[in-house]
C-alpha cells in the first residue's frame, strides 16, 4: 500500500503530468463556461460574475496548478480553489444524485457531470501538499465563498436543477454548510502546515 502511495505521489508530482492535467482543466473550465450559457444569457451583468459556480472552481485551480508549474504560489488563488473545488464538486455530485432519486434518470450527461464533479474535488484534495496559503488568504476566501451563497439562494442566481427547484430552501441550506465544511478543510490544511513547519 506505501509503494502504491508513493507511485502516485510520483505521478501526481511529475511536472509533465502536471502540464496535462493543466491542459484539462483549461478545457474542462472553457466546457463549464459554455454549459452555463443559457443561464448566464438571461442573468444580471451585476451576477454574472458568480452564476457559473463550478467552471469558475475549476479556473482557480488551473491557475494555481500554472503558478505551481512556474515554482510560484499564488495564495488566495489556491485557497480559493481548494474551498470552491470541494465545495462545487461535491455539491454537483449530490444534486445529480438527488436529481436520480427524484425523476429515476439523468442520462449520460449527468452521470459525466458526476464523474468529472467528483474529480474536481479530488484533485484539489491531491495536491494538498503544494499549497502555501494563509489564515488572511482563508478569510477572504471565506467571504468570496459565502457571498455567493448569498448570491445564489437570496437573490435566485443558483444553477438550475429544474427536477429539485421546489426543494430550493433545503438546498440553500445544505450549500451553506458544506461551505462552512470547505473553509474549515482549508483552515485544517493551514494548521498542519503550520505545525509541520514549526
Amino acid at each position: 500500500m506505501k509503494e502504491l502511495i508513493t507511485y502516485g505521489k510520483l505521478v501526481l508530482f511529475n511536472k509533465s503530468f502536471m502540464w496535462l492535467l493543466f491542459v484539462v482543466n483549461l478545457l474542462g473550465t472553457i466546457y463549464g463556461y459554455i454549459w452555463y450559457e443559457s443561464q448566464l444569457s438571461v442573468t444580471e451583468p451585476k451576477f454574472l460574475l458568480f452564476v457559473p459556480d463550478s467552471p469558475t472552481a475549476s479556473l482557480f485551480f488551473t491557475i494555481a496548478l500554472l503558478g505551481w508549474l512556474l515554482k510560484k504560489n499564488w495564495k488566495l488563488i489556491e485557497t480559493l480553489a481548494l474551498i470552491t473545488l470541494v465545495k462545487y464538486g461535491v455539491w454537483a455530485v449530490v444534486m445529480n444524485i438527488c436529481t436520480y432519486i427524484e425523476t429515476g434518470s439523468i442520462g449520460w450527461m449527468g452521470w459525466m457531470l458526476v464523474i468529472s464533479h467528483f474529480a474536481m474535488a479530488l484533485q484539489a484534495v491531491l495536491y494538498i501538499p503544494f499549497y502555501r496559503f494563509t489564515f488572511v488568504h482563508i478569510f477572504i476566501a471565506a467571504v468570496w465563498t459565502l457571498h455567493n451563497d448569498v448570491i445564489d439562494y437570496v437573490f435566485g442566481q443558483m444553477p438550475i436543477y429544474r427536477s429539485l427547484s421546489e426543494y430550493a430552501s433545503q438546498i440553500g441550506y445544505f450549500t451553506f454548510w458544506l461551505s462552512i465544511a470547505c473553509i474549515s478543510i482549508a483552515i485544517l490544511v493551514h494548521q498542519k502546515r503550520s505545525k509541520r513547519i514549526s
